[in-house]
């Protein structure tokens, strides 16, 4: 059966639904990065050691893209899906049992692994339920998810912890944001009812191997691997570092950094929301698809390259307000990326999204640890911010290098079904 482009009644609802699933996903990612700075002081950690933890968690990531990725496309999504955030929530959970640096990696590790099963799945949804044109707004819902899960998890470790000094009070955030991914998983299969999704067994046989092997040829392909490493350097790093950055290298208070990351988080999922109403509007306007994606995506990339002038501002509304910037630019780049990447294949989706995503946590992962090596050497977080904010203009770049030319009239080449 196609299912490229077929737009369901119940197509917006259901990105609503992935909304909270990545919500879910970014929460138990980013309890970490908040109380990160306590952590480090209450075991006497150095910066390293956390870009350890970050580095253990992207590789993990990596792997488990590409173990979900051909798992995706082999079994039903409506059962996989819920049962990787079951998996990643139970980890979370978990994380806040760590008595130290080691079982801190090993917890960091296995939520990297479970968690990169959200995006193939998410993405095998959206391309099925959604039209052609509508997909990068989809998208933007899905991933505004990212955002909002951002923009929470600091007002409840706030509302959890509080100015509490006592040891072992960083533990609770863990425990609570952990527990909802159950909830989660009963609404999904609620809502999503048998036989609306693919059932899986895509690209199996002599048939599948070929088209993926075809697939592995085509210059779009490699133009996306340069894409999705150059935003995955940027979004990752700063997501990672900006708690620590705005508490050590400006001198801001605890309580100051979590209330103006939720603040940043609303950016970003602005950003997020803009560039897929953007992209809507330029295509109902007769602008080509693919022409519509790069002008946002451009937009997007010029705002997150503010990231130098931030590293040369001192505390102040400035500084603040550039940062905003960067969060609407650092996200905005992404739906318009999972909508080129929607254009390789519909049986292989799943194949493809969590080889773009190896390729992309593999690479920039290393980039955590060597971002706290130069903080340690340097004692400032100033260098590594000028740079990573040119990084997706430096992907888009490259994209259009690689990325064939559309055919006269915008009309793009339409995904293989098999």
């Amino acid at each position: 059966m196609e299912w490229a482009g077929r737009a369901t009644r119940g197509g917006w609802g259901i990105s609503v639904l992935l909304l909270l699933a990545t919500m879910i996903n970014y929460m138990d990612r980013q309890t970490l990065a908040n109380l990160i700075p306590r952590i480090t002081a209450e075991w006497g950690l150095t910066n390293e050691q956390y870009g350890d933890m970050e580095f253990v968690f992207g590789v993990a990531f990596a792997v488990g893209s590409l173990t979900f990725g051909i798992l995706a496309d082999r079994v039903s999504v409506r059962w996989l899906y819920p049962l990787v955030l079951v998996a990643w929530s139970a980890v979370g959970f978990a994380t806040g049992l760590t008595r130290g640096h080691t079982s801190m990696l090993v917890c960091r590790g296995l939520l990297g692994f479970f968690e990169a099963g959200h995006w193939p799945c998410a993405l095998i949804v959206t391309q099925a339920v959604m039209s052609r044109g509508d997909r990068v707004m989809g998208n933007s819902i899905l991933q505004s998810g990212a955002s909002i899960g951002a923009i929470l998890t600091p007002l409840v470790i706030r509302l959890l912890v509080g100015d509490s000094t006592e040891a072992d009070a960083w533990r609770l955030p863990f425990f609570v944001i952990g527990a909802t991914g159950l909830v989660w998983a009963v609404l999904w299969l609620r809502i999503v009812p048998p036989g609306l999704l693919p059932a899986g067994g895509g690209g199996a046989g002599a048939a599948g191997r070929g088209r993926i092997a075809a697939i592995l040829g085509e210059r779009r392909l490699w133009a996306l691997v340069a894409m999705v490493i150059a935003i995955n350097t940027s979004w990752q790093l700063v997501r990672a570092w900006l708690p620590t950055f705005l508490q050590k290298g400006r001198g801001y208070t605890e309580a100051e950094s979590l209330y103006f990351n939720s603040l940043y988080f609303i950016f970003t999922d602005v950003g997020c929301i803009a560039a897929g109403a953007a992209t809507l509007w330029l295509v109902r306007r007769g602008t080509g698809v693919h022409a519509s994606r790069v002008l946002v995506y451009a937009c997007c990339a010029l705002l997150a390259a503010l990231t130098s002038v931030a590293a040369i501002l001192p505390a102040g509304w400035a500084l603040l307000a550039t940062l905003l910037a960067v969060a609407a630019g650092t996200l905005g780049v992404f739906p318009c990326y999972y909508a080129f990447t929607q254009e390789l294949t519909v049986s292989h989706m799943g194949r493809v999204t969590g080889l773009l995503a190896f390729v992309g946590w593999l690479a920039s992962s290393p980039m955590q640890k060597l971002f706290g090596v130069v903080a340690d050497r340097t004692g400032s977080y100033d260098l590594n911010l000028a740079v990573l904010g040119w990084a997706p203009l430096a992907g888009l770049l490259l994209f259009l290098v690689l990325w064939p030319r559309e055919p006269a009239g915008g009309a793009a080449s339409t995904p293989t079904a098999s």
